[in-house]
């Protein structure tokens, strides 16, 4: 079948901030006001409404063909996962490669997203009890290996608070402490079960549960973007998906990738810029999805403790994780949100996990774990946190 792709009005260049002429990519939430949520003319729930043709065309926009350090590239914007996202690949192959690409993001939004009816996880919210793909499985053990690891700070099961707090609707409210006292009976990731029967694996919630994968999805999918790329024959490109950044090899030229960082005091600046190759650099903030109580004109942001059931507090203001494997670096970038500074260090100490961190505290001072010494530069005084 011919595949057909339509750009969407208002799309193009939206994300063009994310790939500049030095190749600097400001990992931005979304690509409407920063906070606030992206607006397009597909919502998640639209997207359960057409059938696969339908979705693809209008979800992947045209590609377009630039030069990157001289070389040929092409680049497709996709809206998926309630973000807009770019993907970026070099030299023969790379029209292929994005559009499978982007495919993929489309398809893996259809398995995840709470937003669509029939998929395996509103499937499971719905029903307590799924048959769900190894694919999801697999999101569920790791999320589970990090819960484990942060003691309980990223927990997948939070979703029946993020439905209280109205981030799931948009319709936001700050909720009575009774509602949310009785709602953080219901967060327990412990409490999910996998059971194997035959060659079908089955997903099972505790009454009342709901579970959301968006702390790790975005993670998962820019690395399986890379496994395409990397199967297309490319062996340079970006991807960019909301907060999330992930680069395959390095710039056509040679050199590093140059990712920056938001700042989240002034999310039109960046505090930091990163240099690496091969790695997701994934960030977690309260400046990325956020609303204001019109009564006491104070501000609420959708990471929230599995602990107390409010948006976190722990002194940190960015959390940014760099990783080979970007769904880990993605939970692990709201579990260290949650965390604070000083978990957050002795957690990556303890771990031995292959990731190093970027954090800035509400102080406003910057903490880099040893291994990005050498490969963050920033005009800001930086305290190097080492394993011993």
């Amino acid at each position: 079948m011919e595949r057909r792709y339509r750009r969407k009005a208002g799309t193009a260049g939206r994300l063009a901030a994310l790939l500049t002429a030095l190749l600097i990519s400001l990992p931005l939430a979304a690509c409407g006001r920063p906070g606030q949520e992206a607006a397009s003319p597909l919502s998640s729930a639209e997207a359960g409404t057409g059938d696969a043709e339908e979705i693809l065309e209008d979800s992947i926009s045209e590609p377009e063909r630039l030069k990157l350090d001289g070389e040929d590239a092409v680049r497709v914007q996709v809206f998926a996962m309630d973000t807009y996202m770019t993907l970026t690949a070099c030299g023969e192959g790379a029209e292929e490669a994005v559009l499978a690409g982007a495919e993929e993001v489309v398809r893996l939004d259809r398995l995840w997203s709470v937003g669509i009816e029939d998929s395996e996880i509103s499937i499971l919210n719905r029903e307590g009890r799924a048959k769900v793909s190894e694919e999801t499985a697999g999101l569920i053990r790791l999320a589970g290996e990090v819960s484990e690891l942060s003691g309980g700070k990223l927990d997948i099961t939070v979703y029946p608070l993020m439905v209280l707090w109205g981030f799931t609707t948009g319709e936001y409210r700050v909720p009575e402490e009774e509602e949310i006292r009785k709602t953080l009976s219901l967060v327990d990731q412990e409490a999910v079960v996998l059971e194997t029967e035959g060659e079908e694996t089955w997903a099972c919630l505790a009454e009342g549960q709901g579970m959301d994968l968006g702390a790790i999805a975005k993670g998962e999918t820019s690395a399986r973007i890379m496994e395409i790329f990397k199967d297309h024959g490319i062996a340079s490109g970006l991807v960019s998906l909301g907060g999330n950044v992930q680069c395959l090899g390095t710039k056509p030229s040679g050199d590093l990738w140059r990712i920056g960082l938001q700042d989240p005091e002034n999310t039109q600046e960046i505090f930091g810029v990163l240099e690496v190759r091969d790695r997701a650099v994934i960030t977690s903030g309260a400046y990325q999805r956020n609303f204001t109580d019109e009564e006491t004109g104070r501000v609420y942001h959708h990471i929230l403790d599995p602990d107390t059931g409010y948006p976190a507090e722990s002194g940190i203001l960015s959390a940014t994780i760099v990783s080979e494997n970007g769904a880990l670096a993605d939970a692990l970038s709201t579990a260290c949100y949650c965390m604070g500074p000083e978990e957050s260090a002795a957690c990556w100490r303890a771990s031995g996990l292959p990731y190093e961190m970027v954090l800035m505290t509400e102080d406003g001072r910057i903490h880099v774990t040893e291994g990005l010494e050498e490969a963050f530069s920033s005009d800001r005084k930086t305290e190097v946190i080492r394993r011993d």
